[in-house]
């Protein structure tokens, strides 16, 4: 644990009404929502368009067409989350996702469009209609971060930092009163300050880099969830990071940001198969390659163990060079890139971590634990994805949930206290040398990866301890996100070995079966005096009843949701 602030030099100061933590499709949706209120400031670790956003490939779900509704859409999300979905997020989720993506294309985001004018849909892995709409082929993230980017600049009121590290949060009064923060660059606003605002937005995205082999940029270091956990706030689901099937294997040992083959390739007609040609997941599932991406994933890693391939092979020859370059253009360049041409030979690919489902713990408008701290997209844990999250939910709930933040912050009226607040150049004991980032991250893959055990989680657990005692002087970036990945690991490593059963996208060898009678239930937990402590609370109604209950039957209005205040008195256990 990080010793608390102790006095030092003042940098420069400043005051907002809200700060907005992250620069992808949640932060920068809840940065314009929110300066309908207010002042933003609008802080983003790299450039604007360097997080995760710009890199998803397949698209965004929407029930846009009219043989689909926003109840199969629920359906097929509560199915994928295997009995843990918080079914009122979901719904939230799918019902306001239409017109929300809607508004994204006011907002001038071209999608793909069909021969009739209509926007292009397709079908990924869990989803049993054609719901995925796409811009550019398979580069849809990038043009909704170029049409969002584009109307940020027309927005009054929202002020911009690059290339700033959010250190610590600031409290005062059990509430939240700024950020103190470490911009790298030029200018009156360069080193270490201190920002005053009454409320705070955590958008800083996934934790992907705590793994030796993501599709995540190398931006992406769990630094929302670290700075939630120190200043006290809940998290939950931490154990289901999910892996995506099919990732360009590089060769043995390749490390860092892997090339993602999106599973709209598989969506529009792509195969796995063995070495020998066989499509191995026909027969283990009702949708074969389409099935959800847990179930895939453990049917390539359950192949490879069976035939001790390195990798399985993602057969996409019989598209045609011509679908290959209007449909996947970018998917094709960076194969090409790599010495593959998939118009004529396979793609070899393995699962390598992809998304995590859970995050700092949320109402539906992102309300944290803590007064005037919310979270939203990656970073956030609104129980829309269960254990395991459905192809393209993600974009769809950054922009739902960023959209219900603005209105939430409009009802923010907490006056911002006088004061400087927290020390601008703060000095830390206890950040951890930059060289343990890569050895976080080999911990991580090999003991708390695709398949886990109970041994190879002490191990973990062991290992991490030892890395925490790792200490430097230096309080520089480097040094922050390696006690960043190693808070996040930690916290992962603990409740991956608290849950004792295989569900979702966690999968432990030991207990290879889905509990639902111990195991229906969220596990979350906090910081407390240095020590994450770990509560469990059981849900309810039973997980067959879920996917059955349309939104609007009397089923469905019961409460599905554990709160935190339940979850807090819910006997927790020290890990």
């Amino acid at each position: 644990m990080i010793d608390e602030l102790a006095a030092g030099t003042p940098g420069w100061t400043a005051r907002t009404d809200a700060v907005v933590i992250g620069s992808g499709i949640a932060g920068l949706v809840a940065a314009m929502r929110a300066a309908r209120h207010g002042r933003v400031l609008l802080v983003t670790k790299a450039l604007l368009d360097a997080g995760s956003t710009r890199w998803a490939q397949g698209g965004i779900a929407a029930a846009l067409a009219p043989e689909d509704s926003p109840e199969e859409h629920l359906a097929d999300t509560l199915t994928a989350g295997a009995g843990l979905c918080d079914a009122e997020a979901v719904r939230a989720l799918v019902t306001e996702g239409p017109d929300a993506v809607r508004r994204l294309i006011e907002t001038g985001a071209h999608f793909d469009l069909a021969a009739d004018g209509t926007v292009s849909l397709t079908r990924e892995g869990g989803h049993h209609r054609r719901r995925i709409a796409h811009a550019g082929g398979d580069a849809t993230g990038a043009e909704i971060s170029r049409a969002l980017l584009a109307a940020l600049k027309q927005t009054e009121g929202v002020e911009v930092i690059e290339h700033a590290l959010v250190l610590d949060l600031v409290m005062e009064g059990g509430r939240v009163a700024g950020v103190t923060l470490h911009v790298m660059g030029e200018g009156q606003r360069d080193g270490v300050g201190a920002v005053r605002a009454r409320s705070v937005v955590l958008a800083t995205g996934g934790l992907g880099q705590v793994f030796s082999a993501t599709t995540n940029p190398v931006v992406s270091t769990g630094d929302g969830v670290a700075l939630a956990l120190r200043a006290g706030a809940e998290v939950a689901d931490l154990e289901f990071v999910q892996f995506h099937p099919t990732v360009m294997w590089l060769g043995p040992g390749a490390t860092g940001q892997q090339p993602l083959i999106s599973e709209a390739v598989r969506g529009e007609g792509a195969h796995l198969v063995d070495a020998s040609g066989e499509r191995f997941m026909v027969g283990r599932h009702e949708l074969a390659e389409l099935a959800p991406r847990d179930v895939v994933a453990k049917g390539i890693m359950n192949r490879m163990r069976e035939t001790g391939e390195p990798h399985m092979l993602l057969d996409g020859r019989h598209l045609g060079a011509r679908f290959w370059e209007t449909r996947f253009p970018t998917i094709l360049a960076s194969c090409r890139e790599h010495g593959i041409d998939p118009v004529t030979r396979p793609i070899p690919v393995v699962p390598a971590a992809h998304y995590a489902s859970g995050g700092v713990r949320t109402d539906g408008y992102g309300r944290t634990s803590i007064p005037g701290l919310y979270a939203c997209g990656e970073t956030a844990c609104t129980g829309v994805h269960g254990a395991n999250r459905l192809a393209s939910n993600s974009l769809l709930e950054g922009l739902v949930f960023a959209e219900r933040i603005g209105e939430a912050l409009a009802e923010e009226r907490e006056p911002l206290a006088d004061g400087d607040g927290a020390p601008a150049r703060p000095r830390r004991k206890g950040l951890l040398d930059p060289s343990v980032r890569g050895e976080i991250q080999r911990v991580m893959s090999t003991h708390c990866g695709v398949l886990r055990s109970a041994e190879g989680l002490a191990e973990a657990r062991r290992l991490l301890e030892e890395l925490g005692g790792r200490v430097c002087d230096d309080p520089c970036v480097e040094a922050w996100e390696a006690t960043n990945l190693h808070t996040v690991a930690t916290a992962v490593v603990a409740a991956a070995e608290r849950r004792e059963e295989t569900r979702g996208s966690h999968w432990r060898d030991d207990f290879p079966d889905r509990d639902d009678v111990r195991w229906l239930g969220r596990l979350s937990g906090r910081l407390e005096a240095g020590t994450f402590r770990l509560a469990f609370a059981l849900e309810r109604p039973a997980p067959e009843t879920l996917a059955s209950e349309a939104p609007g039957s009397e089923a469905s209005e019961r409460p599905r949701r554990t709160t935190a205040a339940q979850a807090r008195s819910a006997s927790g256990a020290v890990v």
